[in-house]
């Protein structure tokens, strides 16, 4: 898979949103639950939330998304 240019500046738009947020999430939930909780599942779910988001700012910046390069048809 190349990483050509796949999505319009309305996708990279939306993308750059849905990071920003996960971000912003992942960051809220490291105090408020993966540090007290100290659990796997709360820094695994955390990690997750983390990591996703910033594949998704990845995907913005790039101009290039996963899931149309596998051939789906996305809506933005």
């Amino acid at each position: 898979m190349s990483l050509t240019c796949n999505i319009d500046a309305r996708g990279k738009a939306a993308r750059l949103r849905i990071g920003i947020g996960g971000l912003i999430l992942g960051a809220i939930l490291v105090p408020a639950w993966a540090l007290p909780a100290g659990t796997p599942l709360a820094w695994i779910v955390t990690g997750g939330v983390l990591l996703g988001a910033a594949f998704s700012v990845f995907e913005a910046r790039a101009g290039w998304c996963v899931v149309r390069a596998m051939g789906f048809r996305t809506p933005l």
